[in-house]
């Protein structure tokens, strides 16, 4: 296995087809496709499933990638240091439930790597996609919250992948709500004050599932719903129709606005909220930063 081998799977994985992997890289598409058979049999894994339809990475592929992105990361950091040049495109990608410090930690990440050559994600995603993303090393770090109802059923499925669960700090239910929200004076409110006002909620996807909902007390009945797929929609029609969700009560007034509020939910619960990484593997550079941030702005 070479470094030039790596290169070669990584950017077939990335642009999803070896005849234009092969323009991409400079090489011949006979050379290439022989390179990736010479390590798929060296891995004795298969790394992508051939189809009529073309090539797509295979379960036990992701696996791989996650770890040929990492060793190609610290090939460029040796070639950095030793050889006085760039190391070359810097990658890095996280899954994230929708948390205002998420954001400002990977602002942060940023700011602190301070390179022109980087290709980095930031997922604001759903909850089964946040484990799945980590669990294949398409992420490096995920971001979620465990309460008493969803623990046990997501902890047996981190447990599944070879996944770890870091606590960040433990908070108390809080409900997002404009600030001319007849409901924004009150010290706290209960869920009988809500019954009347459309309640938010991220919508979960084929994966819909209360233990996989975003929003504490996700089994009660409510009789005006809306499901949404970001945070921006979220906000505007919390300041639009008077609706509300359900959320951890850490918020961004730069991020999220200044009309956007936090009232403490008088119901008894508490959201761990902390981040998820792969037991094989260690931060990366780039993921030690990140989680670095993250501590500050979790705070």
């Amino acid at each position: 296995m070479t470094l030039q081998q790596l290169r070669y799977v990584v950017t077939i994985a990335e642009i999803g087809t070896i005849s234009k992997a092969a323009e991409e890289l400079f090489v011949s598409q006979p050379s290439l496709t022989k390179a990736l058979k010479e390590l798929e049999k060296e891995m004795q894994i298969t790394i992508f499933d051939r189809t009529n339809k073309g090539i797509h990475v295979s379960r036990e592929g992701e696996i791989f990638l996650g770890y040929a992105r990492q060793v190609l990361e610290q090939a460029a950091l040796i070639e950095e240091k030793y050889k006085h040049k760039s190391g070359g495109k810097q990658e890095f990608c996280i899954s994230t439930q929708h948390y205002s410090f998420a954001v400002n930690a990977f602002v942060d990440l940023i700011k602190e790597y301070g390179s022109e050559n980087y290709d980095f994600s930031l997922r604001e995603t759903q909850t089964y996609e946040i484990i799945d993303d980590v669990a294949r090393m398409k992420s490096e770090i995920g971001i979620l919250y465990l309460n008493e109802f969803n623990a046990s059923v997501l902890e047996k499925i981190m447990k599944a992948n070879d996944l770890k669960f870091t606590e960040l700090f433990v908070a108390r239910p809080h409900i997002f709500i404009c600030d001319k929200n007849p409901l924004a004076q009150k010290d706290q409110v209960t869920m009988e004050d809500l019954k009347d006002y459309p309640y938010l909620s991220f919508e979960q996807g084929e994966h819909n599932s209360f233990y996989y909902s975003e929003e504490m007390f996700s089994t009660e009945v409510r009789s005006k719903n809306i499901r949404v797929r970001d945070r921006a929609t979220l906000f505007n029609l919390l300041i639009g129709l008077n609706g509300y969700t359900i959320s951890s009560g850490v918020i961004d007034k730069e991020l999220n606005g200044e009309n956007i509020i936090a009232v403490p939910l008088a119901e008894e619960g508490e959201m761990h909220i902390g981040y998820v990484t792969h037991k094989k593997t260690k931060p990366s550079r780039l993921g030690a930063i990140y989680l670095e941030a993250l501590k500050r702005h979790a705070q």
